[in-house]
């Protein structure tokens, strides 16, 4: 069975239903718990490579281990070898690949939110054919505001452009969370959230009109993706 190093940089940051639907597709998970000192693989010999998100930048000298991803994800693209970067996970792939991300950067994204699929995502391997208009749950500011060199730009939305991009011809980025659903949003803290001036019952809401869309669309990129690391 092809086999996929999954990098945690949060407790309560786990691949979720994307991973499930990962492994459905024929993949094996090897989660590393790096937030919790885990250590990586020097030289991985895996299939592919999922980094997951995470309240940091990804050069955050708060992470230590984000250096050591930053090395295996750019060893990664250059060997040809599947990745798939989820918010600072994508973030931190358009770093290494050249691009520019910055921290607090614009309005946040906070919910279910709607993203339009570009047209370039016509010719892509997870993207083509999906909806122009879908929605993902988001939880964010910090944002990539340059791809890097000769990326696809795939998807964008309101307030921030560079929502999915490819670098190469396997290797994914995107800033929303395809593996959160609606009890995500469920589960986090109200009180700051209105403090933030937002309604969590609104949030909420959304998201649960939202999710049935939004499942069928990334359970379908997920199968796609572990079709990519299964032919690898």
């Amino acid at each position: 069975m092809s086999r996929l190093l999954v990098v945690q940089n949060h407790r309560g940051g786990g691949a979720g239903r994307f991973g499930d639907w990962l492994v459905a597709g024929g993949v094996a998970l090897d989660v590393v718990h790096a937030y919790a000192g885990a250590a990586l693989p020097r030289r991985p010999e895996h299939d592919g490579v999922l980094v997951l998100g995470g309240g940091y930048l990804p050069d955050d000298e708060r992470a230590p281990w984000l250096a050591p991803t930053r090395a295996l994800v750019a060893e990664a693209v250059e060997r040809g070898t599947p990745v798939f970067g989820i918010c600072l996970g994508g973030q931190l792939l358009a770093q290494v690949a050249g691009g520019t991300v910055r921290g607090g950067h614009g309005e946040p994204e906070v919910g279910s939110t709607p993203l339009t699929v570009r047209p370039e995502a016509a010719a892509d391997p997870l993207f083509a054919g999906l909806p122009e208009r879908v929605t993902a749950v988001e939880h964010h500011q910090d944002a990539v505001t340059a791809l890097p060199p000769g990326a696809a730009w795939l998807m964008s939305s309101q307030r921030c452009p560079y929502q999915a991009f490819r670098v190469g011809e396997r290797a994914w980025g995107v800033q929303f969370h395809p593996e959160a659903g609606a009890d995500r949003v469920r589960s986090w803290d109200a009180e700051r959230l209105r403090a933030r001036g937002l309604d969590p019952v609104e949030l909420s809401r959304r998201a649960e009109h939202d999710e049935p869309a939004a499942e069928e669309v990334w359970r379908e990129v997920a199968g796609r993706f572990a079709a990519v690391v299964v032919g690898s």
